[in-house]
């Protein structure tokens, strides 16, 4: 066991004099095997080890027993250990138990200052997965089971059974936690695992080899999925061009949009797939674009040109008066207007956030959008709905109620980003300079 443990950190770069990893340590038996090799490798490679547990805080004092029992576990072996304590108004649910374990786990990263964190997933772990997984529906990529790693998150153990592991903390007379929680079948991990799975063995004894077969063969499959994807140059930036989606069968637009719901961790099914589809096919030759959600704080954002993920920002409605010279803070911008000293050799492109004026007074409010709002654009002679200008400068629906305007009541003069009204140009001399910019850039 010690052997593939090493042999792992070494093809990872991290049997390495100095590095900083820390361990994901339960105190059940296959995190304190885990950590027990590695304080072993520790002093042969020279790399600290941090052992770092989360009280879920779900079962009183039997929690804060195990807590105690790895805090003195680490003293004994003189292992650096950090813990944390959830809050008893957590939900008692497996999902939320793993997502604030992971949150844990960033946070142990970055507070540490570490090179990985390592978790204490085995061969068992990644068939109780598959076998969840099916049970709730996936696809070829949710059949590969558990990923060696992700980000700085490593799992060294995907290769040893949990009966390997028993027998080695046995042999080293180790005394690990016995979390009552395992028992409780209510939980679907548990009762697969209690349940379902002696069944699986009674079949073929083997059936963990056999489903991390499995696993291997749909991980060369997903491969081949990723490789032909990739030659489709359908993405940039993380976005989806809607010009390529738009020509590829609906079998393949289907796992486009599967692979955006798996990346981002989102619940998914067959049904919410094809909804998706018929939103994106009736929204794709959209200038303006729309948006759904797909998540709590998500919108996919749909037009002509992309496929994209948008984060649910709250308008900001207030309203700032400007009388005078000064830089004004707003939102998460600064507005800054100052008396023209020398004119530049060339107007500045609208999108710099910065325009070059002529104005008599200063009489403004700084504010977003509102019904109602109009605009002489530059180089004509009437005023339009701010609506229809927006529509012809083909910005995204998403964008248009963060977009910062400088007003006189309800006509707009300095659309930040995009342009000035034919009422503030330079006609006989620059008198005011307008800057926009976010603060801390």
């Amino acid at each position: 066991m010690k052997n593939k443990i090493e042999k792992f950190l070494i093809e990872n770069k991290l049997a390495v004099q100095g590095k900083i990893i820390a361990v994901g340590y339960s105190g059940g038996y296959d995190s304190t095997a885990l950590l027990d090799i590695l304080n072993e490798l520790s002093k042969e490679y020279n790399f600290k080890i941090i052992a770092c547990h989360l009280n879920h805080n779900w079962r009183g004092e039997e929690s804060l027993k195990e807590k105690q029992n790895c805090e003195n576990y680490c003293k004994i072996y003189n292992i650096e250990f950090y813990t944390e304590t959830l809050s008893k108004k957590e939900k008692h649910t497996e999902t939320r138990a793993r997502e604030l374990r992971y949150d844990f786990f960033e946070r142990v990263i970055n507070k540490l200052n570490a090179d990985a964190l390592l978790t204490a997933h085995t061969k068992s772990d990644t068939a109780e997965t598959l076998i969840y997984r099916l049970i709730k529906g996936t696809g070829i990529k949710g059949l590969q089971g558990i990923s060696p790693k992700i980000n700085k998150i490593y799992r060294p153990m995907l290769n040893i059974s949990r009966n390997e592991i028993e027998q080695y903390c046995h042999k080293h007379n180790l005394k690990p936690n016995i979390d009552s929680s395992n028992l409780n079948n209510k939980y679907a991990r548990n009762y697969i695992r209690n349940k379902i799975l002696p069944l699986f063995k009674e079949i073929n004894p083997q059936y963990e080899n056999a489903l991390n077969s499995l696993s291997m063969l749909a991980y060369e499959e997903e491969q081949i999925v990723k490789e032909y994807i990739g030659k489709l140059n359908i993405y940039e930036d993380n976005k989806v061009k809607t010009n390529i989606f738009k020509e590829l069968s609906e079998v393949m637009q289907k796992r486009i949009i599967y692979e955006i719901f798996v990346e981002h961790n989102f619940e998914y099914t067959q049904e919410r797939i094809e909804n998706i589809l018929k939103f994106i096919k009736e929204n794709i030759n959209s200038k303006s674009g729309k948006k759904t959600s797909i998540s709590d704080n998500q919108w996919l954002f749909v037009n002509h040109k992309y496929i994209m993920l948008i984060k649910k920002i709250q308008k900001n409605n207030s309203e700032i008066k400007i009388g005078k010279e000064g830089t004004y803070k707003f939102g998460n911008y600064e507005f800054n207007i100052r008396k023209c000293n020398k004119m530049p050799s060339e107007f500045p492109k609208d999108s710099e956030n910065k325009a070059y004026i002529e104005l008599k007074d200063i009489n403004f409010t700084l504010r977003t959008r509102k019904n109602g709002d109009i605009i002489q654009p530059l180089g004509t002679q009437n005023t339009t709905k701010l609506k229809k200008y927006l529509i012809n400068k083909s910005i995204p629906q998403h964008e248009k109620d963060n977009i910062i305007l400088l007003c006189k009541d309800n006509e707009i003069m300095w659309v930040s980003g995009y342009g000035i009204s034919e009422k503030i140009k330079v006609v006989n001399k620059c008198t005011h300079v307008l800057t926009l910019k976010k603060i801390g850039d």
